[in-house]
Formats: C-alpha cells, sequence, structure tokens
C-alpha cells in the first residue's frame, strides 16, 4: 500500500517505532526507521549534527526508496522533533518527493514562545558551557501514559537520557523553524498533523497555531487523553488506526498503485525496519514491546 520514511523524537532512537512498526507492516505499509545523527547507534551520539544535514539524510531516505520501489507511494513520518526535520524540509528549497507527511506531535516550541529567562539561560549556557549536560529529572515530565514503555527506556543503552546544552540550543534551533515553517510552504503533499490534549512537552498554544497556518490539504486529529508520545501510549492502536485510514483515504492512485505493487512488492513482503545508521547497516524489526521516554523526555 505505501512505504513510510519514520523519524523519531530528540533523546529517542529508531526503536520508537517497535510498536506501531509491526502493526502497520501487518497492513500493507512498509516502515523504514533509522537512527538520525548523533542518536541511538549513529556516529557520534550526543553531538548535534545540524538541521540541514538531518533534512539532507530524510531527502536521501526518501531517494532511495523511491529508486526501489519506484510504484509505492513515499511518506514521511516525524514525531517530535522528527516531525520538525519533516516540516521544516517541506519548507525548504529542495523538499523530498513525498507523496504525504504525517507529523505527530511535531517539536515545533520556538524561541519566541518560551519566557526570556529560559532563552537567556539557554544562550548562556550553550555559548559558556556548551558540553554540560542537562536533563528533564525533576521536573514532573510525563511523555507518556504507557507505564511499561517508560520503565524501558529508563534501561535503555542507546536512549539518551541527558543532552549537552548544545544539543538542546540546536533542537530549540530547529523549533524555532519548525514554527514558521508553515508561511514558507506554498505547496505542499497532503500532511496529517496529531497531537494530544496531555502533551506536556510541547506547549498547546504553538502547536494549534501551527496546525491551524497550515494551509490545505491537510488532516488534523486531537486526542484529548494523548501525551506526547501518542503512537505509544495506552490508547495508541486506535491512533495507529487513524494514520492508516488516512493514508488509505489520501493514496494518489489507488488503483494504479495496488495494481504495480502486485508486481514489485509481491516478492518482499511489507516489513518494518530499523536502519541503525542509515549509510551502513539495515535489520529488520523484532516487534519487541519498546519505547517511549521517560520523565521529562521526548521531544
Amino acid at each position: 500500500m505505501a512505504i513510510f520514511v519514520a523519524l523519531h523524537g530528540m533523546s529517542d532512537y529508531s526503536q520508537a517505532f517497535d510498536l506501531p512498526g509491526p502493526w502497520w507492516a501487518e497492513h500493507g505499509i512498509s516502515v523504514y526507521a533509522y537512527d538520525q545523527r548523533g542518536f541511538g547507534a549513529a556516529p557520534y551520539p550526543g553531538l548535534w549534527a545540524g538541521a540541514p544535514l538531518m533534512r539532507q539524510d530524510l531527502g536521501d531516505m526518501v531517494w532511495a526508496l523511491r529508486a526501489k520501489f519506484p510504484h509505492t507511494p513515499v511518506y514521511a513520518l516525524g514525531e517530535s522533533m522528527g516531525g520538525a526535520v519533516v516540516l521544516t524540509a517541506l519548507a525548504s528549497r529542495n523538499p523530498p518527493r513525498l507523496d504525504g507527511a504525517i507529523l505527530v506531535a511535531p517539536a515545533v516550541w520556538s524561541r519566541e514562545d518560551m519566557p526570556l529567562s529560559y532563552r537567556f539561560v539557554l544562550w548562556l549556557g550553550a555559548h559558556l558551557m556548551p558540553g554540560m549536560h542537562v536533563s528533564g529529572e525533576g521536573l514532573h515530565i510525563w511523555a507518556t501514559d504507557n507505564m511499561r514503555v517508560l520503565r524501558q527506556l529508563s534501561h535503555d543503552r542507546l536512549y539518551q537520557h541527558s543532552a549537552r546544552v548544545d544539543q538542546v540550543y540546536g533542537l530549540v534551533k530547529l523549533m524555532t523553524e519548525a514554527r514558521r515553517a508553515p508561511e514558507h510552504l506554498t505547496s505542499h503533499p497532503p500532511i496529517l498533523f496529531l497531537y494530544g490534549g496531555k502533551d506536556q512537552v510541547i506547549p498547546a498554544e504553538p502547536t494549534q497555531a501551527v496546525a491551524q497556518e497550515l494551509r490545505a490539504p491537510k488532516g488534523v486529529i486531537s486526542y484529548a487523553n494523548g501525551y506526547h508520545m501518542l503512537l505509544r501510549d495506552f490508547e495508541a492502536e486506535s491512533r495507529w488506526n487513524d494514520v492508516l485510514l488516512w493514508i488509505e483515504k489520501t493514496n494518489p492512485k489507488p488503483g494504479r498503485v495496488a495494481e504495480m505493487q502486485a508486481r514489485s512488492l509481491a516478492k518482499q513482503p511489507a516489513t518494518a525496519s530499523v536502519i541503525s545508521q542509515p549509510w551502513t547497516t539495515d535489520k529488520t524489526h523484532t516487534g519487541r514491546s519498546p519505547a517511549p521516554a521517560p520523565k521529562g523526555a521526548g521531544r
């Protein structure tokens, strides 16, 4: 039916899609997730690579999958920071050739939306102590209501439990670009925008503003009981299904795609894949039970 290029959030890595990936694969969607630069098993963990390189990696992945499956629609799905990468890539001068984009609680908390004290302390830290590590410990922020996932992440060595100040500074710059992206989007593929009413990571005001400012074609779904990690909450499966229904609705050439898929994908069934390093390795999803973020985590 379709291919998803899935981008994880801040501190996280490709295992973020261990829950929805196998479910979507069972319904005909192949999911390809990779560790973005500086995260998970990718080179130089903990170092901010910069938004331009992250967008370039997304474009390269989309190009490679289109070359391998030329008759299959390709969508980008970005969660939190990954959503900011997708959104800013669409607003760039050379956007990836996508059939659609799914933004899951995208990180759009811009510098201007933050209190002056936050901005001052972050600027000071990034310029005087860029290598100092900070964490959300003690802030009592819950990224999901799924305690099993939180416990798993708390013991996950690939999940980053703290971040360098300059890494956070880079994230804020990316979020600021994402907050302003709608004004630069003159045309774009269909966008599905998902966010939760109980999100404690990204404030509601900038989230709702971006959802409103995005031009059509778009779909917006707000989940009253949704936390930041919408795809890993207790009620996540209904949201996976919402994404599936949207894909079926927006698939540009359903008849032709179904016919061509029978030829191009018959020899390779839908899979959920994790690519630890997009430039080197590829491994098949194990379907382990998996990964949101502990308290204070998740952009």
